[in-house]
């Protein structure tokens, strides 16, 4: 009888050249592990199958390089961000754009689907996470919370909470209907570039450049355990599909951990490199990584991995195997999903800008604008070609890639390179029942309002700044937003002017703090009176109210006729730096002014005391002046209202 023939544990499949520039985002659709997505430098997506040289589609419409990509959970929608701010998503079995969202100030760094929902959330530079209704163009939630830019977005298997990860090193934990933060975990020590939930338990694995992967309990909100034998950042880690363990994509290599105790099972070589994302299919790991235009993927045979049992040699140290949980037993509770129907969902009230908009809005015209790019027919209709309305969406080929030889050289296939721009007429297949997807209880309704007791989501606001926000009103009201190219020639004709404007506040900020350094904090705020800007008085006091310490009565006599312009001002920021200044001045001069006021007339000569009672009746008389535009304001509603009605409570002393 032969002997059967050895095969590699894990091999190069494929080298693909993805994009005509730099190729910036890759992802992989993890219910099949056969699709991969690429956004490029040259402002396209590009969606491949995995093991074929030819590009089955490619998506355009973003002006700006593509810096996330991330597919739904049936892998027939995809949404990809770019460096501009912007959303776009395309229904790829219709093989068009279905929305375009924009909102974001800076890049969008990170993306996900809700499992259930037609709902996304993305994180950006500007560190906001924002939660999307794509079915009404809606912005639900924005979150605020980190202090750097949002690196990845993980919805839990339930889909009742998202977890995000930052480049200020914190994880945090979100609650989708009450709209707060419900915990952070900040062990971390560098920026962390993902996070993973458990499929099964309330557990959230987390990878950083810190070279750790730490692991969390979600019922307890603590720390179960760190692995610190990584040689580079983490940059991608996946869960098994039972949980039984953690990949990750190391440096030329698959670890295997466990973490209850901390353990590494195997260590697998692949040479793969720097790995972008991982997906599992028939026992199969697949890999992708890119550098430059080429995107590579690799294979590795999960069943010639050790999954379980007695640690390897190496950094990290095995436990006691009393210590070592017994193999499929839970220790943490289980995620609810929620039961699948065919119902109708209910409509979600949106207030947001964008629901707001007129059906010929630039959005509109930007999905005009935006294509779906079929090309190569015989692969799309392979993968997208629905067999009934209820499967809308076949498996991809459930046959696990062959394994060469251990031997046998593997030769990477080469690609064929997708046309620019070139329109294929293909017969489209009939889009099943949209309503037939299922839809998350928690979101299908008007959100609980309830008081956040972390971090506040702020809820229907503005979805950030737009290009139209830097540009004078315009008469039709209808135009909200203002392409890319002529916004950026309007702001250029303004450009001369702003580059005076900055370069005078600079010498008047310097003139200050010069000042400053001597120490003499009076003599500092009289300079920046006297240089009769405001946004320099703005800025300094934004520094002084940091530390009440600073502030002394003689001061007062300077700040409080500023105050008065502050309060006035139609800067949002000036009125908010006024109202906080008030404040500090009434909470620690107030019951001074006013016992001093109140004392009687002393005996004999006190220069000091004289001095101190002239200070005194001089901030009284301004704060008298202050009280009824203060007591006007006070009827405002919204954040405004609620300051001016805490300064009119404290200015009761005067009466």
């Amino acid at each position: 009888m032969a002997a059967p023939v050895a095969t590699k544990a894990a091999w190069k499949l494929q080298e693909i050249v993805a994009h005509s520039s730099s190729v910036s985002a890759v992802v992989l659709g993890k219910s099949s592990g056969r699709l991969l997505a690429t956004g490029g430098e040259d402002c396209r997506v590009n969606l491949w199958s995995v093991n074929k040289p030819n590009c089955v589609m490619s998506l355009t419409g973003h002006t700006t390089p593509v810096e996330s990509v991330r597919f739904n959970a049936s892998e027939d929608l995809i949404v990809a961000g770019s460096q501009s701010g912007s959303l776009r998503v395309w229904d790829m079995e219709a093989a068009k754009i279905l929305r375009t969202l924009m909102g974001h100030k800076a890049n969008v760094t990170s993306l996900d689907f809700h499992p259930y929902g037609e709902y996304i959330a993305s994180g950006s530079m500007d560190t906001n996470i924002k939660l999307w209704d794509i079915r009404r163009k809606g912005c639900v939630f924005r979150y605020k919370g980190h202090s750097e830019a949002v690196r990845c977005l993980r919805f839990s298997p339930d889909g009742k909470w998202v977890a995000s990860s930052a480049d200020d090193s914190t994880i945090k934990l979100w609650d989708l209907a009450a709209g707060k933060m419900i915990s952070e975990f900040t062990a971390h020590r560098g920026p962390v570039n993902i996070v993973e939930f458990h499929p099964n338990e309330y557990l959230l694995a987390s990878g950083s450049s810190d070279r750790t992967i730490r692991f969390w309990d979600l019922e307890k909100f603590q720390m179960v355990s760190c692995i610190e034998g990584e040689t580079s950042a983490v940059r991608s880690i996946l869960f098994n599909l039972d949980g039984c363990c953690l990949y990750s994509s190391s440096q030329d290599s698959l670890h295997v951990y466990g973490w209850e105790p901390e353990r590494c099972f195997d260590v697998v070589p692949v040479g793969w490199g720097k790995v972008a994302d991982m997906a599992i299919c028939n026992n199969q790991l697949i890999g992708v990584s890119f550098s430059l235009t080429i995107t590579t993927s690799y294979v590795v045979d999960l069943n010639k991995v050790k999954k379980s049992g007695c640690a390897v040699q190496g950094p990290i140290q095995d436990k006691p195997s009393s210590q070592v949980p017994s193999l499929g037993s839970s220790i943490r509770r289980n995620y609810e999903r929620p039961v699948t129907s065919c119902t109708k969902p209910q409509r979600v009230k949106q207030n947001s800008e964008s629901e707001r908009r007129s059906p010929s809005s630039e959005d509109d015209r930007d999905e005009r604008e935006s294509t779906a790019e079929i090309q190569n027919p015989e692969d799309y209709k392979e993968i997208f070609q629905p067999k009934s309305a209820i499967s809308r969406t076949p498996p991809r080929n459930s046959e696990p890639f062959p394994a060469p030889l251990e031997d046998e050289p593997v030769i990477a296939k080469e690609s064929v390179k997708p046309s620019p721009s070139t329109d294929i007429a293909t017969p489209l297949p009939n889009r099943g029942n949209p309503d037939q997807l299922q839809r998350p209880p928690v979101l299908t309704s008007t959100p609980i309002k309830a008081e956040p007791t972390v971090i506040p989501a702020t809820r229907n606001e503005p979805i950030g700044l737009k290009a139209a926000d830097f540009l004078p009103a315009v008469k039709n009201q209808n135009q909200v937003e203002v392409v890319d190219e002529e916004a950026m020639s309007q702001i250029h004709k303004g450009h001369d002017t702003m580059c005076v404007v900055l370069t005078s506040r600079y010498k008047n900020l310097d003139t200050v703090r010069a000042v400053w350094s001597t120490g003499d904090i009076k003599t500092s705020v009289d300079s920046a009176v006297a240089i009769n800007d405001l946004s320099v008085v703005v800025d300094l006091l934004n520094i002084i109210n940091q530390k009440a310490s600073l502030w002394k009565l003689d001061m007062c006599t300077s700040v409080l006729p500023q105050i008065e312009k502050l309060l006035l001002s139609k800067y949002e920021s000036y009125v908010q730096t006024g109202c906080s200044s008030l404040k500090m001045i009434l909470q620690r001069f107030l019951p001074l002014i006013t016992e001093s006021l109140a004392a009687p007339p002393s005996v004999g000569v006190d220069i000091s005391r004289e001095e101190r009672l002239m200070k005194c009746k001089m901030c009284y008389k301004q704060l008298r002046a202050l009280s009824s535009m203060v007591k006007n304001k006070a009827g405002q509603s919204g954040r405004h209202g609620s300051a001016f009605r805490e300064l009119h409570l404290l200015m009761a002393g005067l009466e």
